[in-house]
């Protein structure tokens, strides 16, 4: 039997868990490049989540940021290779495929 001078304590630790897992990312925070595309084209995270980036297609692509000076930069990635970067600083931050620069997507961090 809980006793009742704890139950004020209980709760507010059990709003603070519910708090803390609401607050988890709910966007998507994997892109997949695949059929000479980024999917999805344009994504909006928190400042601090790490984007992946994984390759499903059968040739290389690269990932790399479209300002100057560049903010990430990927090397050529192989069928299945990943590349993440975090992102630390709220912005918008374009970006391409430097084999292929009509692929073009934008990771917009709040």
């Amino acid at each position: 039997m809980l006793n009742s001078k704890f139950l004020p304590a209980i709760i507010i630790a059990g709003i603070a868990i519910g708090f803390a897992a609401g607050s988890r990312a709910t966007a998507p925070s994997t892109v997949t490049i695949d059929n000479f595309a980024f999917t999805a084209a344009s994504i909006t995270v928190p400042v601090g989540t790490e984007v992946t980036w994984e390759n499903r297609d059968d040739i290389p692509h690269t990932v790399v940021s479209a300002g100057d000076p560049r903010v990430f930069k990927s090397s050529p990635l192989d069928t299945n290779d990943h590349f993440a970067f975090r992102f630390d600083k709220p912005g918008t931050y374009k970006y391409f495929c430097s084999l292929h620069p009509k692929m073009q997507g934008t990771v917009v961090v709040q």
